[in-house]
């Protein structure tokens, strides 16, 4: 059965959400600092954007900077901001012009002036675009999320607005981030740990589950087909395989 037959877009994952791990020890084989596998790390969001695109995946979830990342070097921090500021001046035009649209998701309040003005700023040009919503996971942590989401409900009760006893799980739900798009489907950790260090607690309440052991610089869109070809093989209980999933993006290029 051909891939045009068996799979389907609606077979596919409607929301990919991906745990970046792996950059420094990239680096390190390399004999290189381990900024410079961080760097090396956009090379694979390009790829992972670009798959998303052709087979219409809606939603990509990249966890960039957790709240716990902080501890790491000053120097690593410093060069990690840095390259995210680089980052949104130079590739938010490409991400419009295959309208792509920017959502940046965590606590930005501890992010410099600059930083947050140009995250206003990637987020606004963007805001209609409609191929890929890609959200970017920054000093983002899923207990910071649920803690945040029972904050603005908490100060609905103080306000007199809203009982505790009309608190519901789909009340807290839309204070949750990421709540007006599709929910997690599927969530690739790359770097061999498995664990999902505090992230998207709440939205990955039934998401399947993929780790590998290629380091982040090294996913490419053979890997992330692959990651794809087995969510199909869980979720709809028919054999595809990774080539397949490359066969339906090829299709979508047209």
């Amino acid at each position: 059965m051909t891939a045009q037959t068996q799979l389907k877009p609606q077979n596919l994952p409607q929301h990919v959400a991906i745990i970046m791990d792996g950059n420094g020890r990239w680096a390190q084989q390399q004999g290189k600092p381990r900024v410079w596998g961080h760097k090396k790390g956009v090379e694979a969001v390009r790829r992972s954007v670009s798959l998303c695109r052709e087979l219409g995946i809606p939603s990509l979830t990249l966890f960039a900077f957790s709240s716990e990342n902080w501890r790491r070097p000053e120097e690593e921090v410093s060069t990690l901001m840095q390259l995210f500021l680089m980052v949104l001046q130079t590739e938010v035009k490409t991400l419009h012009k295959h309208n792509v649209r920017l959502k940046v998701v965590g606590d930005l309040s501890a992010f410099s002036d600059k930083l947050k003005a140009n995250i206003a700023k990637a987020e606004q040009l963007t805001a209609n675009n409609t191929a890929l919503t890609l959200n970017i996971a920054a000093n983002y942590g899923g207990r910071w999320d649920i803690t945040h989401a029972a904050q603005a409900l908490a100060r609905q009760v103080q306000a007199g607005a809203l009982a505790p006893e009309q608190i519901t799980e789909a009340l807290l739900a839309k204070h949750i981030q990421m709540h007006d798009q599709p929910e997690l489907d599927l969530l690739i950790r790359t770097g061999g740990d498995l664990r999902i260090s505090n992230f998207l607690l709440w939205q990955a309440a039934y998401a399947e589950f993929w780790f590998t052991d290629t380091l982040w610089p090294d996913f490419d869109q053979q890997v992330f087909a692959d990651a794809i070809a087995a969510f199909v093989n869980r979720e709809r209980r028919f054999g595809c395989t990774g080539e397949q999933v490359r066969q339906l993006a090829a299709l979508a290029k047209g």
